[in-house]
């Protein structure tokens, strides 16, 4: 499975953006603006979140900036606003009026989901795929200026999915 998080640019303290799964839109997503993880790959897989005590995608081998360490518990979890992320992607409602970019790659999402009912939908189906031993992988994918459509794709080769 390839999960894509396309970025917009920032707006403040929020950085919105869409997960793109296998090449179809999934949801509007947001982050706030200096504890998002970087523009790389991951694998994801779904554990139990002791903060959240449910199960949530868990994004592996966050790198820390400026550090050889990794970050720890960053999840794809539910949330409204920037401050309820720390790192975390946070899946939001359908309903929410989220500011995206104007690209070619702009879309209309069916109205009516909440964020849990869409947190709820992508844990299960990251879970079916994990439970299908097949690799997940998260492609975060910033907004750049000057590169095609404005994006650029970070993901090495080997990480990257047809």
């Amino acid at each position: 499975m390839l999960i894509q998080l396309i970025r917009n640019q920032p707006k403040g303290n929020a950085l919105t953006g869409r997960l793109i799964i296998n090449g179809r839109w999934f949801c509007n997503t947001l982050e706030r603006v200096g504890y998002q993880i970087p523009a790389l790959c991951y694998h994801v897989a779904v554990t139990q979140s002791p903060k959240f005590k449910r199960l949530l995608p868990l994004v592996q081998n966050v790198p820390r900036t400026g550090d050889k360490a990794m970050r720890q518990g960053i999840r794809i979890h539910r949330g409204s606003k920037p401050e309820h992320s720390t790192g975390c992607v946070l899946v939001v409602a359908d309903n929410n009026p989220m500011p995206l970019h104007s690209t070619p790659y702009t879309l209309h999402p069916p109205q009516g989901r909440t964020a849990a009912d869409v947190e709820q939908e992508l844990t299960r189906l990251i879970l079916q795929t994990q439970n299908n031993h097949e690799e997940i992988i998260l492609e975060v994918t910033d907004f750049r200026s000057g590169t095609e459509y404005g994006y650029n794709t970070p993901c090495p080769p080997e990480l990257q999915k047809p």
